[in-house]
């Protein structure tokens, strides 16, 4: 009986005269991810309203689905609309949209009647009133319970008349794009996926950039990589993926710095890399996936070092989560189950078995010094391969 969807939105309707902004920053997200529905859909604008209205047949649930992934929006209502024939009308499909919503009748219920259109010949109290004696006459094994009822019908009188009572949680957040670009530094671990997905909710539009060391990590490393980013891009869209050769800026690291500084300057190399990388393609800031005190590199002292390599903002969605946070996060998006496959990254490949937990900025640095590092790093960015990433 539905077609069509009311998408309710909640940070945007406190962005004052920019609102229009974001209001069609989330059509363009909702009509993308209808794209992936069978059948065909008008998303519209109406008076602080959103709309997703089918065209033709259409699977419900896969619609749902799809909508669940749009950043901005915090409920989708499916919804019967209506033309306004008079009460009587409204009456007979209210009862006929409550007999098919809900087989068990052994409910209580309460009605919510708004008026936008003022015009309308009955105001909102008369309007509840009157329609839960009709439901009352139709279903007399139903109760009202004006507190805490089970079913809340909502009446929305405007142009249309929406009639709905179901509430399906969205994601929140903001639309992607709305808070500008960001270059995602991406493994094939549990935390940077969830970090990339975290920042997005946020409105930020994301690329990803990932460290290759072949023949150390093998060609189902990189894969693993490109399906954490098509599991991201269900949420963003498209995702620039860079896939930068790193296996010669590891070999010279182990070999002309201590082994306790490897896993320091490897990321200080990464960061670097990808601060060219984000400038080169208009992104803002670099996003990371770091809890503090998860691992040895994720100390204050260990960011700092980290950190300082760059002077672009470092965003790090994940810093006061814990594992379990982490996890729980990765299998409500989807991308647990690839993390985990057994295809070891750049990082795990020439981990030092004592790193240190305490650095100091200048010794990392004097480490750094017996490098060539601008030569390194031109190297690398002269080999980087662009992958465009869509939707898994």
């Amino acid at each position: 009986m539905y077609k069509a969807f009311l998408i309710k939105y909640g940070e945007i309707g406190v962005k004052g005269k920019n609102r229009y902004l974001f209001e069609d920053a989330l059509v363009r997200q909702i009509r993308f991810a209808l794209e992936k529905v069978e059948g065909e859909f008008v998303v519209s604008k109406e008076n602080g309203r959103i709309y997703a209205t089918a065209q033709t047949e259409f699977d419900y649930d896969e619609a749902v689905e799809a909508l669940k992934t749009v950043f901005g929006i915090i409920g989708i209502c499916p919804v019967v609309q209506i033309e306004d024939n008079g009460f009587d009308d409204l009456a007979e499909h209210v009862i006929k949209y409550i007999d098919e919503a809900y087989p068990d009748k052994n409910v209580t219920f309460k009605v919510d009647a708004r008026r936008a259109r003022k015009n309308y010949p009955m105001n909102s109290m008369e309007i509840n009133m009157e329609m839960g004696g009709r439901i009352l006459d139709a279903f007399p094994e139903m109760k009202v319970d004006v507190h805490k009822p089970q079913v809340l019908l909502q009446i929305e009188i405007r142009k249309h008349i929406n009639i709905y009572s179901i509430e399906i949680p969205g994601p929140g957040g903001m639309p992607i794009g709305t808070a500008g670009k960001a270059m995602l530094l991406l493994s094939g671990g549990i935390d940077s996926p969830v970090a990339g997905h975290m920042i997005s909710k946020r409105g930020v539009e994301i690329d990803a950039v990932n460290f290759f060391s072949f023949p150390y990590t093998s060609e189902r490393a990189k894969e693993k990589v490109i399906e954490l980013a098509s599991i991201i891009a269900q949420y963003t869209s498209k995702i620039n993926l860079y896939i930068v050769p790193f296996t010669e800026i590891q070999l010279q690291i182990a070999e002309k710095c201590p082994e306790e500084h490897l896993t320091l300057v490897m990321r200080r190399f990464m960061m670097r890399i990808a601060e060219r990388l984000a400038r080169k393609h208009k992104s803002l800031a670099l996003v990371t996936g770091e809890s503090v005190g998860q691992v040895a590199s994720q100390t204050l002292a260990a960011l700092d070092v980290t950190n300082s390599a760059v002077d672009m903002p470092v965003l790090q969605p994940l810093i006061g989560m814990d594992k379990i946070e982490i996890v729980d996060r990765a299998h409500e998006i989807g991308t647990f189950e690839t993390s985990i496959l057994p295809y070891e990254d750049c990082c795990t490949v020439f981990t030092p078995k004592h790193p240190t937990t305490n650095p100091k900025r200048a010794n990392i640095e004097k480490s750094e010094n017996r490098l060539d590092v601008e030569t390194l790093i031109e190297a690398a960015l002269a080999g980087v391969e662009k992958i465009e990433v869509y939707p898994k």
